[in-house]
């Protein structure tokens, strides 16, 4: 278990017997000044607290925003982080922090393989990539919990590159 604090100077300790003097209560006293001037007032935020209050947030306005039921077109694609574009620009959302990192890793898959120089729409049909990317986002949505995005936030430095800032109009 860590501590808030650490303990460099004496701690006095006080038995029963001597609870009830009037020297108890100064010695108690010295040991809580020390501990507090240590720790610090307690409205003080570290940038963790602060990265882990702004991810709550986000969290909270993406668990806020619908998904779209009804897709009305057929989205060409070469990409999956080119389809996640094209689908932000066509419904107006944002997609989630963990969709666009998946999309990122679903192209990155892709480099070495046989089929990297063909077009993502000519092996796997636009209606059923989009709907992919729905489902996932759904997913993380409903189900990822603020702890972890901050957690995956503080690992990476440049997570705002794949945080969307298109908002929607609700």
């Amino acid at each position: 278990m860590k501590r808030t604090a650490p303990w460099d100077g004496p701690v006095d300790v006080i038995s029963s017997d001597e609870s009830c003097s009037s020297e108890a209560g100064v010695e108690v006293e010295k040991v809580e000044s020390r501990l507090s001037s240590k720790i610090g007032p307690a409205n003080e935020l570290t940038p963790e607290d602060l990265l882990i209050r702004r991810a709550a947030m986000y969290q909270e306005y993406m668990k806020s925003i619908p998904v779209p039921t009804q897709r009305g077109s057929v989205i060409p694609f070469s990409s999956w982080v080119g389809l996640g574009k094209s689908i932000k620009q066509l419904y107006g959302q944002p997609l989630h922090y963990l969709t666009n990192m998946l999309l990122k890793q679903w192209d990155e898959m892709r480099v070495g393989s046989n089929d990297e120089h063909l077009s993502l729409d000519f092996m796997i049909h636009p209606c059923k990539a989009e709907a992919s990317i729905w489902l996932v986002e759904e997913i993380h949505r409903r189900t990822t919990s603020p702890s972890h995005v901050a957690k995956l936030w503080l690992a990476n430095p440049m997570y705002h590159a794949y945080v969307d800032s298109i908002f929607p109009q609700l």
